[in-house]
């Protein structure tokens, strides 16, 4: 007699990770289910104002744009594989829950978050399906919780620490697209399901502002497979044997590598980058510069380990060190500096940027953030928050674990790390080419000290 098999129902949670390459935990249940739901949820707070907390604002056009452009991607890749993406417009817990429960779901896998709130979710669904199966991998870093040298609980406190413990290691090969998916269990639920993933969006979404014809934003365009191109037309270029000489320009496409914003919503992965890399050196020859683009890639793997160890601490107006610095809350100080109408026209050039693209370059975030603390000396978070809004590159590691590092609260063992505006606008910008590009001839000249009415001294 024919033994009766149960269906197996597996939901894979995307999250951070709209692609199909280099995922390990989407291989590992493909292989467990006979049916699968992949999912998304679009959180409703991505899309209004919250005054209960800290300066939370909608995402702005920009960032929901290449969130929007990354989902329609990763959908058509799916549906490539007879599969499709279920985009959920509820409170994630809540919308796996139904899904779980509706479908007799037993097992559920995603990559691993280091978000405190999203990880409190994950548990959450655990403690609430203790029947079901959970599992997370580590596609969002460079390497996983069995292959570095410590604990993220026993995290080195500093930067420079933890290179030395990691750069020597060898980073695994990113693994292929998988070639076939279990099927969705069919119908799926039209309640949930977003069935005309661009029109339904758009009704959500503000449309973006117009852009200058020759805007560089217009080349970030969402998805793996413009990540995946990117990638491939930057190491066929001469431009990462210049990267270390470049990479603090203001304005320059080429001058930086630009992959952070495919890096943040995962549809690249840090393996892939590094496989890029390291093809790129056996044909060209390792350097210097070829170097400081690993050495970056490490910064951003400090920093998503940082989050894992410190969790909740890393939105703390005393951040790690437990003593508040001396800054606060001025609304006319902090309107000035979002506007881009302060008394440092490289600041306003740099904000009026971030307004009109949703990008802005390293160097610059260090100004603006080294002029938010030290100048308007205003309380951290609300940088960090407003950054989080409007950046398409937004990832919670990266961010506050950098904002928190200028403020003297975070990883920094130096402390405050205060910029000389001046000097750094005669630096990077000797001819006023960005402050003009970006606010306009006037904003050249130097302002007269009656401007500086109402503004902390340089003393602080």
């Amino acid at each position: 007699m024919r033994a009766h098999h149960t269906m197996r129902r597996g939901i894979f949670w995307f999250g951070n990770d709209l692609r199909l390459h280099d995922q390990t935990a989407l291989r590992a249940l493909a292989c467990r289910v006979d049916e699968l739901i992949c999912v998304f949820c679009l959180d409703p707070a991505l899309l209004q104002s919250r005054p209960e907390i800290l300066g939370h604002a909608p995402a702005s056009p920009h960032r929901m744009a290449f969130l929007q452009q990354s989902l329609g991607d990763l959908n058509g890749n799916l549906a490539e594989l007879d599969q499709h993406l279920l985009i959920c417009q509820r409170e994630p817990v809540a919308a796996l829950s139904q899904l779980i429960s509706q479908f007799e779901v037993s097992e559920v896998a995603r990559s691993r978050h280091p978000g405190v709130y999203e990880q409190a979710q994950w548990q959450a669904l655990q403690k609430q399906f203790p029947h079901c199966h959970f599992q997370e991998a580590d596609s969002r870093t460079l390497f996983s919780t069995d292959t570095l040298p410590f604990s993220w609980k026993e995290l080195p406190s500093t930067f420079s620490q933890f290179r030395r413990a990691v750069e020597n290691l060898t980073v695994p090969q990113p693994l292929p697209a998988p070639q076939t998916l279990p099927p969705p269990p069919s119908p799926l639920p039209s309640a949930l399901a977003l069935t005309n993933l661009k029109s339904t969006l758009q009704l959500a979404l503000p449309s973006p502002p117009a852009l200058p014809d020759d805007s560089e934003a217009e080349r970030f365009i969402g998805g793996e497979q413009a990540g995946l191109q990117h990638l491939h037309h930057y190491f066929h270029s001469a431009w990462p044997g210049k990267y270390k000489a470049l990479r603090n320009d203001l304005d320059q496409w080429h001058h930086s590598t630009k992959f952070s914003p495919w890096l943040a919503l995962g549809c690249v992965s840090p393996r892939q980058i590094v496989m890029r890399l390291r093809e790129y050196e056996s044909r060209e020859g390792a350097s210097d510069s070829s170097y400081w683009i690993y050495f970056e890639l490490l910064w951003r793997e400090f920093f998503q380990w940082h989050a894992h160890q410190h969790g909740a601490k890393l939105f703390r107006f005393q951040g790690l060190r437990g003593k508040r610095p001396l800054t606060s809350f001025y609304p006319d100080r902090f309107r000035a500096w979002c506007e881009g109408t302060t008394p440092w026209p490289i600041v306003n050039a740099c904000m009026h940027q971030l307004r009109e693209t949703g990008f802005m370059s390293n160097r610059g975030r260090q100004l603006v953030a080294s002029c938010f603390v030290h100048e308007l000396q205003l309380d951290w978070r609300y940088g960090a928050a407003y950054f989080e809004q409007h950046l398409i590159d937004y990832d919670m590691a990266s961010n506050w674990g950098n904002w928190q590092y200028l403020a003297g609260v975070g990883a920094d063992p130096r402390g405050h790390r205060r910029f000389d505006l001046d000097k750094q606008a005669r630096q990077y910008d000797p001819n006023g080419d960005f402050v003009r590009r970006w606010r306009g001839e006037a904003s050249v000249a130097h302002m007269d000290s009656q401007d500086m009415v109402g503004w902390p001294s340089e003393g602080g």
